[in-house]
């Protein structure tokens, strides 16, 4: 078996992970293209074997408003910007009918697929970075988006992503304490460093260095991640979407397929990310990519070179000698 290792986590978030900066009413068909990308994006997985991790927002695995509410923490972060407060947007909206709010159906479909792992995006796209939270507010987050998890799905939630690649070592140990084995965390650049603190510089970096190397290699020794208080998992590269008319299109992706390629030859594993709502615009452009880039993977695997795991496939391996477990 090889010591390579692919793990891939999407942010399913969908209006949960935008409210504070889109209009809902603007972007329903948005929504709507996403949610049918969706399972063909399982399907893809499917058919090759993929295993990944889906950081859902708790919100999004409510059925109703009602349900939103009744899952809803007792105690919410007092935000200093009220605009970052999910609580407060859906007051707001309460009762309106709209795409992208909720999506219990397709989380049914997530679990049913084989290798995939429904893991937490928090319960409310909790920002830990902002002024007003707490560690209190979060740990009553965190515990609301297992519950939820638990009750509709019978899933304990094991993994965890945090919202707008926000963290800090008080709430990895929160997230600790609420008995989550893994997170993602940003890799080791300046430019991911502090992302609740965000300046143009950073984000001309972080959007050049997915074309040609500005920062550091982003493969990384498995073995050798922080396991406390949590196994820490870095992410590798965003796979950021199509866009019509794009120079870089290609470009990007042939970066990720020689990082790949350079993480295989070196022994070493690269960790993939993205947002299922990335697929919104042009989404039969971003499943054929996401199919060529799933094609390419498939060779590693099939030559021994690579294997998939999700983020609870990485704490399986590293707590057992059984290394094909995703």
């Amino acid at each position: 078996m090889s010591d390579s290792s692919l793990i891939i986590s999407l942010d399913f978030e969908l209006h949960w992970g935008r409210f504070d900066k889109y209009p809902i009413e603007e972007y329903q068909r948005y929504y709507q293209n996403t949610l049918r990308s969706i399972p063909k994006i399982l399907s893809l997985f499917e058919r090759y074997q993929i295993n990944a991790t889906w950081a859902t927002v708790g919100m999004l695995m409510a059925e109703s408003w009602e349900e939103w509410e009744t899952y809803s923490p007792l105690i919410k972060p007092n935000f200093l910007q009220e605009k970052y407060s999910a609580y407060l947007w859906g007051k707001q909206k309460y009762s309106l009918d709209f795409e992208g709010l909720f999506a219990s159906g397709i989380v049914h479909e997530i679990i049913q697929c084989s290798g995939q792992e429904l893991a937490s995006h928090t319960f409310s796209h909790y920002y830990t970075g902002e002024e007003g939270g707490s560690l209190e507010a979060f740990r009553s987050d965190l515990m609301a988006s297992k519950k939820i998890a638990k009750d509709k799905f019978g899933v304990d939630l094991e993994s965890l992503v945090f919202p707008r690649n926000q963290y800090n070592d008080g709430v990895l140990e929160i997230a600790a304490a609420c008995d989550f084995k893994t997170a993602r965390i940003n890799p080791s650049d300046w430019f991911w460093k502090e992302t609740n603190h965000e300046n143009l510089l950073k984000k001309v970096f972080r959007t050049g260095d997915t074309l040609i190397p500005m920062g550091k290699p982003v493969y990384f020794n498995l073995d050798k991640c922080i396991q406390f208080p949590l196994i820490q998992i870095p992410a590798s590269r965003l796979l950021r979407p199509y866009k019509t008319g794009s120079i870089f299109n290609k470009r990007r992706i042939e970066r990720i397929k020689s990082e790949l390629k350079r993480a295989c030859d070196l022994h070493q594993s690269y960790h993939l990310w993205w947002h299922p709502h990335n697929f919104g615009f042009c989404p039969e452009e971003n499943t054929r990519v996401l199919e060529e880039l799933l094609q390419y993977i498939d060779s590693l695997i099939q030559q021994g070179d690579l294997r998939s795991l999700s983020m609870r496939g990485v704490y399986k391996k590293m707590n057992s000698n059984i290394g094909s477990e995703g």
